[in-house]
């Protein structure tokens, strides 16, 4: 009796197994389409970093061009008022200077604004890249495929076991139950 007995245990055990290795391989799905939203997300995220960091670089820009016409117009201004000829010699020179300094500033604010976005827009490819790979991988796992892989390798034990019980010369039928 005890073997029939630890046998049907076995086979009980197998099956707790089984149903453990299908919930696991469901968790494990579960974590990796959780993982991909989050990714999905993140990548939204740096998209608006991104456009945000073009739109203050615009702004900024926009500043620079507003500040170095505001110096240009006070130079002018001030050199005019001491009769200075605007059109010639260093008068002329220092204007000139002075759009050029302008202009480098606001180029640097413009190429800052955009290598910026493309660091931002270069997490979210990464982000977006690893949602991909989190839904591939939670589309390969199988919990019915761990459920049946585990039973089967639990089988061959059970199995073993009533060879070895039935080898032993005990009857392999069941007693009735009256």
């Amino acid at each position: 009796m005890c073997g029939p007995l630890a046998m049907g245990l076995q086979a009980i055990g197998a099956l707790s197994s089984a149903n453990a290795a299908s919930a696991a391989a469901q968790s494990q799905q579960m974590s990796l389409n959780t993982q991909a939203a989050m990714a999905d997300i993140n990548a939204r995220i740096n998209e608006t970093s991104a456009q945000q960091s073009l739109l203050s670089g615009q702004r900024e820009e926009q500043r620079s061009r507003i500040a170095t016409a505001n110096l240009k117009a006070t130079q002018r201004a001030n050199m005019a008022a001491n009769g200075v000829d605007l059109g010639e010699g260093s008068a002329a020179q220092i204007l000139t200077s002075t759009d050029l300094m302008g202009e480098i500033d606001a180029e640097t604010i413009k190429q800052n604004a955009i290598r910026s976005a493309w660091g931002y827009r270069t997490q979210g490819a990464n982000q977006t890249a690893q949602a991909t790979m989190s839904r591939a991988a939670a589309g390969a796992i199988s919990p019915s495929s761990a459920f049946t892989s585990s039973l089967l390798g639990s089988a061959g034990s059970v199995a073993q076991s009533w060879y070895m019980y039935g080898k032993s010369g005990v009857p392999q039928t069941l007693p009735k139950t009256s």
